[in-house]
């Protein structure tokens, strides 16, 4: 037993001194796994598409332009260039140019550029929503990290304070104070408290994996964290600010509800778009062409390059479509934006109110941590009193090892429960902190 936890701490020591290389703070944590996450990059991919739509709708205003060349041939009874048909084997060639100008479209141009550009700025803050989502991913992750080192140097000095009390057990057993059964017992004792730090140790290496895996590094087992020393975080004298106040800045700052907002405003402007099909439009057409006629077996071809001069057509003028009856579809497509529209609308209310109901949540998760957290200094305290008192009539021999070990174990489970009601409220002031649009941040 003994040398398999002695080859087990030796193999966690090699893994420990490879993580020691570079330590990361949380911004730099953020920073890396916003630059490689792969949900992270498909809403970038999606801002740029909206970027290419709302360029593509602006230069619906502009004029095409486009060339056009043909080549035939005709036997038998064939139109001559005087119109005239003779039997004649002859071939020609035709050559245009042209351009069309929308003068006017129902105004489904302008308002295909509005809406393409409200799709732009929900890209923008879609993406923002994810970034802030992942950060606060990370943020759970690197402090379940410092929560594991933390809880590793309590095993440690439970471990330190068995060797020391080892010592002592040999002492008293020399001098006749306890029988000898109680230095097997502190042996014992020793023996499950390696295995503790064993434990804490392995638990600490998974979520420095979990976290350098979840920021997708090429080597996460070449990683550690910088420890920060949250000197501006005073559990004892926070302020927790009421929800309806938290809400109010939400609705104002979270990216999902910007987001969602704009997609209101984009599904209103696809109304609008529908609705231009009931207006008339007018085009502005023009046209450069011209032909080259060759008839076989016959002395009385022109020049290629006068047919071209002398055969040439321009063409310029205004269509005007005026819809009259078009099965119904207009109406159907108006009819089927203005329920996107509405559908729209409601996916903004019920955002709204999921976030007031986490809100609300997050709100009750932090007072609980916090009490709490106050609760658990004041059962340490008792604690370690407790230890204090058990030390003492210890190391004068009236108390037994199994009496000392459970004041001993109790301390611990208190240090612990200390510390994991710390980070659980550090966490959830970080929700809080969230929704209100304030940077996660531990310094």
């Amino acid at each position: 037993m003994k040398k398999t936890i002695l080859i087990y701490t030796m193999v966690c020591a090699c893994i420990f001194t490879a993580q020691a290389q570079r330590k990361w703070t949380l911004e730099e944590c953020i920073e890396y796994a916003i630059s490689q996450n792969i949900v992270i990059k498909q809403t970038e991919l999606q801002k740029e598409s909206a970027e290419v739509a709302v360029h593509t709708a602006q230069m619906n205003r502009l004029p095409n332009l486009n060339a056009s060349a043909g080549q035939n041939w005709n036997f038998g009874r064939t139109q001559t260039a005087n119109g005239m048909y003779e039997n004649r084997t002859q071939s020609s060639n035709s050559f245009s140019i042209s351009s069309s100008v929308p003068l006017f479209t129902g105004f489904q141009i302008p308002n295909q550029v509005k809406k393409n550009k409200l799709d732009l700025k929900a890209a923008v803050y879609n993406m923002e929503a994810a970034e802030e989502d992942l950060a606060l991913n990370i943020t759970s992750l690197f402090l379940q990290v410092l929560f594991n080192k933390e809880f590793l140097k309590i095993s440690q000095e439970r471990e330190n304070l068995s060797n020391m009390q080892l010592d002592r057990t040999k002492s008293l057993v020399n001098a006749g104070k306890v029988p000898h059964s109680q230095l097997t017992d502190i042996e014992a004792q020793i023996a499950s408290d390696k295995v503790s730090v064993v434990e804490a140790k392995n638990n600490l290496i998974l979520s420095l994996l979990e976290l350098a895996q979840y920021m997708e590094l090429e080597k996460p087992l070449e990683f550690d964290i910088y420890e920060p020393e949250m000197k501006n975080i005073q559990i004892e004298n926070d302020f927790i600010e009421s929800p309806v106040a938290i809400l109010n800045n939400a609705l104002n700052t979270k990216p999902s509800i910007k987001s969602s907002q704009y997609r209101v405003e984009s599904a209103g402007k696809s109304v609008k778009i529908a609705e231009s099909g009931y207006w008339p439009s007018l085009t502005l057409n023009l046209s450069y062409g011209t032909n080259y006629f060759y008839l076989y077996n016959s002395d009385t071809n022109r020049p290629f390059r006068n047919q071209l001069k002398n055969n040439a057509g321009k063409y310029i003028g205004l269509s005007l479509n005026i819809p009259i009856f078009n099965r119904f579809s207009v109406r159907n497509q108006v009819r089927n934006a203005k329920i996107n529209y509405q559908n729209q609308q409601l996916i903004l209310e019920d955002t709204k109110k999921n976030l007031h109901k986490e809100i609300q949540t997050a709100y009750v998760n932090a007072s609980n941590a916090r009490e709490k957290y106050l609760a658990s200094n004041k059962a340490i305290s008792a604690s370690q009193e407790s230890f204090q008192q058990a030390q003492q009539r210890y190391e004068v021999g009236r108390s037994t090892v199994f009496e000392f070990n459970e004041i001993k174990n109790k301390l611990m489970v208190s240090q612990s429960e200390q510390l994991r009601a710390k980070y659980d409220y550090i966490f959830r002031i970080k929700i809080l902190d969230f929704y209100n649009g304030i940077s996660i941040t531990l310094n």
